[in-house]
């Protein structure tokens, strides 16, 4: 191999290598003051996010179905699974995001790829200085050609996490189910919005009705156009909708 085609190859593997770097800063991402620091959100894609808090590195359903490689992303201090549907757990994904320190925290059935604490609905636990509690998240209506609902109830999690002053409720994948009722001071909703696994935004609205929630961005809504929940909820301006890339 000549010199000139080594030089050839050593510039395209460092554009390459940057192209993967720069990848995460690409996406999308918030800050939510609170009152112990910024709370940074990451909108990675499709059910996909991370939070940044005190230096602390949150992931939540890390999966390649949200359209990135989770390569050169930052490793993870805790990982939070909602249930075990590949589109929310993925192993190969959890390869490239944590390490010895990495924490986990799921429902029962995604124990045996990311063995970690358990959590299961109505349950509470304080990891690394973060209060998390577990909520339910199931279908009522949406069922597979079985008869069996795609999401069955006691299995997967909803998460509300607590940032300082500010509450933030992760759904997971769910309907517009009755314990909705009993969140308090939601700051933040991520709801999910695609069928027919989840909710139609429809369904988003009553759900929102349900524990009024500041701020709402819907997730995971794979083909719906979450444009369609700005309408619906355009008479309730005590409740702001955000749309980003999810």
């Amino acid at each position: 191999m000549n010199n000139m085609n080594k030089i050839t190859i050593v510039l395209i593997f460092t554009l390459v290598t940057r192209v993967a770097v720069q990848s995460q800063d690409k996406l999308q991402q918030d800050v939510v003051k609170t009152n112990q620091g910024d709370l940074t959100i990451t909108f990675v894609g499709h059910a996909s996010l991370i939070f940044k808090f005190q230096d602390k590195i949150i992931y939540v359903d890390p999966s390649n179905s949200s359209g990135s490689s989770f390569e050169n992303f930052p490793k993870a201090d805790l990982v939070l699974i909602t249930h075990a549907h590949g589109d929310h757990l993925d192993a190969g994904t959890l390869k490239l995001i944590v390490n010895d320190d990495t924490k986990y925290l799921s429902n029962k059935t995604s124990y045996s790829t990311c063995k970690g604490k358990i959590i299961a609905n109505n349950e509470s636990i304080t990891m690394d200085g973060l209060f998390i509690e577990a909520v339910p998240a199931y279908n009522i209506k949406h069922q597979r050609n079985t008869g069996e609902p795609y999401h069955p109830k006691g299995d997967g999690n909803g998460y509300v996490l607590t940032f300082g002053d500010k509450r933030i409720y992760v759904a997971g994948d769910t309907e517009n189910i009755p314990e909705m009722a009993n969140l308090k001071n939601i700051d933040i909703a991520f709801l999910p919005m695609n069928i027919p696994y989840t909710m139609t935004p429809e369904m988003v609205k009553d759900a929102a009705l349900l524990f009024k929630p500041k701020v709402i961005y819907p997730y995971h809504y794979r083909g719906t156009d979450p444009n369609l929940l700005v309408e619906l909820l355009k008479d309730y301006p005590e409740i702001e909708v955000k749309i980003r890339k999810m």
